[in-house]
């Protein structure tokens, strides 16, 4: 039987993204970019967000893909974002059809309609893709908010060597930990309202409630994680980049408190399983971590 180190390795193995999604996601990119090139004028488009900092999880999905469009069209700063965006969805439905295709506050996503089976595996194929409308401003990005009505600026790299730091810090252990409380953020058993969104916005606060260095225990690091999370969920987190409007204002007051009360449950799971692992039972350890987890979770 696989010890609890063992599991938590086995289970980070298990969230990284392996060639075969990379090759999928490429794909996808291309196929998409290929596309939108004849319906706008784009000077280049790539693979960005939790997908390229090496943070998103599993099953694959809502992978940020940036479209920087070109001088030409620089008409749409001077528009609402909503136009882009909606113009976006239009070109995008013509290509996947209506139920395929959903606009979002700064993006629009493209559903590809792949299966995840009981295990959370969808044959390394990754579900779905945001399209997010781009354009250059010097070293950053403006992209269009439609719940606030304009543009906003942004810079991926930035994020992505926040993201880097953090993890050489944490003895490169911090992107896995991250991908797990993601993985959890996503459990079924949740409903169908994620605790935590955005995403993103675990990850930025896993900037500062991961700290002190790694302890050489998943289990520990994990039950003191999901604690100094519910602790910090109504404070104010800011974009890492210092350029757009904080992250955590995409959660009010009563989605803030359900987050808090089931991070805190989280918590409280962790520390039963610890215990479970101390009583000599490992194996019902093991089944209390999936269950917290989801699938992905190895139990032999």
């Amino acid at each position: 039987m696989l010890t609890t180190d063992e599991a938590f390795r086995k289970f980070k193995s298990r969230l990284e993204l392996n060639d075969r999604e990379q090759q999928n996601a490429s794909t996808r990119q291309n196929e998409v970019r290929d596309y939108l090139v004849t319906k706008f004028a784009i000077a280049n488009s790539f693979l960005t967000g939790s997908y390229k900092r090496h943070t998103k999880t599993k099953p694959l999905k809502d992978i940020d893909i940036f479209f920087v469009l070109k001088d030409s069209e620089k008409d749409y700063k001077d528009k609402a974002p909503s136009v882009v965006i909606g113009d976006f969805h239009k070109a995008l439905v013509d290509k996947y059809g209506e139920k395929a295709v959903r606009k979002q506050a700064r993006s629009v996503n493209v559903d590809f309609g792949v299966v995840v089976d009981a295990e959370d595996n969808t044959e390394y194929r990754i579900l779905s893709v945001d399209v997010v409308p781009a354009f250059a401003s010097g070293d950053d990005y403006e992209i269009p908010d439609t719940d606030n009505g304009k543009w906003i600026k942004t810079n991926p790299k930035i994020h992505a060597d926040k993201a880097t730091a953090a993890h050489q810090a944490f003895s490169n252990e911090w992107k896995g930990l991250v991908r797990m409380v993601k993985y959890w953020n996503n459990n079924p058993r949740h409903g169908s309202d994620k605790p935590v969104k955005p995403s993103f916005l675990l990850e930025v606060m896993a900037l500062q409630c991961l700290y002190g260095g790694w302890q050489g225990r998943f289990d520990y690091e994990i039950e003191g994680l999901f604690s100094t999370l519910a602790d910090r969920i109504f404070d104010t987190w800011a974009d890492p980049a210092g350029l757009g409007p904080p992250i955590s204002d995409g959660m009010d007051a009563t989605r803030k408190q359900r987050a808090r009360d089931l991070l805190l449950a989280a918590s409280r799971e962790a520390r039963s399983a610890i215990n479970l692992a101390k009583q000599g039972r490992n194996g019902d350890a093991l089944k209390a971590w999936r269950t917290l987890f989801g699938p992905k979770f190895p139990l032999s």
